[in-house]
């Protein structure tokens, strides 16, 4: 009988008849195995049992609220990403709104079984876990797409434009410190770490969003356009350097803040001084022909890892380490691109909206309560507007750019976005910040994030823009 032919009504009969058999028998040994094992007696437990059922349960029961609550939080985040998207905001802003409506402010308040049973306790470890590793390959991510063109090209003017966007609202931020300490911090938090972290967090750019902004008005390569990107790439790396160093500076005290900041310029001169040229030499080899194989991309996880475990065990945060490795990586390399293809979609789709829904979890925008704290808020919104906009703006201005020009690239430098987000996370994973003070600059980092657009909108008018009015 050829191969596909219809098998006789005979051979049928006999292939039931014998898997039947089959069934049968199997069940009849079991049953005949399980007798003869009700009188064999195994010895009484001296410890805590490896297959308690309690411990069995819990596990599948924490793998239940997780993959429910990775579920929900990746369809809200889509829906409420795609529907920022359609009134011209980037979908990250809708991203990290679902993340917080999934949290106690809202959810928490609105069915408090429903948010009891969708974000229990227990999957709050595991939300965690999630959300950091989302958040290291993330700032590689971002390491990767910092364009090294930018930053050598980096005029003056570029310089002088993000330094300023830098040092202006991070010293309002310090000086606005010196009014929240007493209020919204305790005394077992030092001073100078308040004051330098509330100076971070006013001083940051979201490079990734203010990119995505230019993309979509396709003026990424436009004078102003090409301006802002080389600030902006500046102004995240000197912002994650600051980030480092007080991170050092809250996590250690007296000497031992100055060597863990030694240690950090020590492995940030290795980094930049011996690594970047080793892989410049390594990765040609890695990708050899046709697609790039497991092991080279074993190989960048590796480091990057290491480079994060390594920043870690210094005393600063491990996402600084995968920034590195990512920043000094060959940009125009196949293997970049290919890195930054496949991580990509995974980090941005899975990942992010896990820290999102993590970061909500921990907003509590309840704990503004009272005109006496909504003002305060209003305060840190303004001194950061008028901080980062004011000092981009003004340098702007003085390097000969037109007021209109110079107000477009303020704003632009205002957005803070997801990168805003990472920094307060850290923050209050220090006990830095405090839970009421987090949910204050998370309304900040939306709102300041949120008014680009239109406000970007109203200034260019349909007009072009980057040129400048003097030489």
């Amino acid at each position: 009988m050829a191969f596909g032919d219809r098998a006789a009504p005979a051979t049928v009969g006999k292939t039931a008849l014998g898997y039947g058999a089959m069934i049968a028998g199997s069940v009849l040994a079991f049953l005949l195995i399980r007798a003869q094992g009700r009188g064999i007696h195994a010895p009484a437990p001296t410890g805590a049992s490896a297959f308690a059922a309690t411990q069995s349960d819990r596990s599948i029961d924490s793998l239940l609220h997780v993959l429910l609550a990775l579920v929900v939080i990746l369809i809200l985040a889509r829906l409420v990403g795609t529907l920022f998207r359609r009134f011209g905001q980037p979908p990250v802003i809708g991203e990290v709104i679902a993340g917080i409506l999934l949290g106690p402010s809202l959810l928490g308040r609105v069915a408090p079984d429903a948010y009891a049973f969708l974000l229990p306790p227990t999957v709050a470890p595991f939300l965690q876990v999630i959300a950091q590793v989302g958040v290291i390959l993330y700032m590689f991510l971002v390491g990767l797409e910092l364009n090294p063109i930018h930053l050598r090209r980096s005029s003056h003017t570029a310089l002088a434009i993000s330094h300023a966007s830098i040092l202006l609202p991070f010293l309002l931020g310090s000086a606005l410190a010196l009014g929240l300490y007493p209020l919204l911090s305790t005394s077992d938090v030092p001073f100078t770490a308040f004051a330098l972290f509330l100076g971070v967090s006013m001083s940051v750019t979201a490079f990734p969003v203010l990119a995505r902004i230019l993309g979509d008005r396709r003026i990424q390569a436009s004078p102003l356009g090409v301006m802002a990107l080389t600030c902006a790439a500046v102004d995240d790396v000197t912002a994650w350097c600051l980030l480092a160093f007080v991170v050092s500076v809250a996590q250690a005290r007296g000497e031992s803040a100055l060597v863990t900041v030694g240690l950090t310029a020590a492995y940030i001169a290795f980094i930049f001084g011996l690594l970047r040229p080793v892989l410049k030499r390594i990765v040609p080899r890695l990708e050899g022909e046709g697609d790039t194989s497991h092991d080279a991309l074993a190989f960048v996880f590796v480091l990057l890892l290491a480079s994060a475990l390594v920043t870690e065990s210094i005393g600063i945060h491990a996402l600084f380490g995968a920034f590195l490795v990512g920043a000094v990586f060959p940009h125009e390399s196949r293997l970049a691109r290919e890195m930054s293809q496949r991580l990509e979609g995974i980090v941005v789709v899975l990942l992010l909206p896990a820290f999102f829904a993590f970061s909500g979890m921990r907003t509590q925008i309840q704990l503004v309560n009272g005109a006496d704290e909504w003002l305060l808020c209003g305060v840190i919104l303004l001194v950061a507007c008028v901080g980062k906009f004011g000092g981009s703006a003004l340098a702007a201005r003085l390097s000969g750019y037109s007021r209109r020009d110079a107000s477009a690239l303020g704003i632009l430098m205002n957005t803070r976005g997801l990168v805003e987000l990472i920094v307060l996370n850290v923050g209050l994973d220090l006990g830095v910040v405090s839970p009421t003070l987090f949910a204050m600059l998370v309304i900040m980092a939306l709102v300041t994030t949120f008014a680009t657009s239109p406000i970007l909108d109203w200034i260019m008018r349909g007009e072009s823009l980057g040129r400048r009015t003097a030489t």
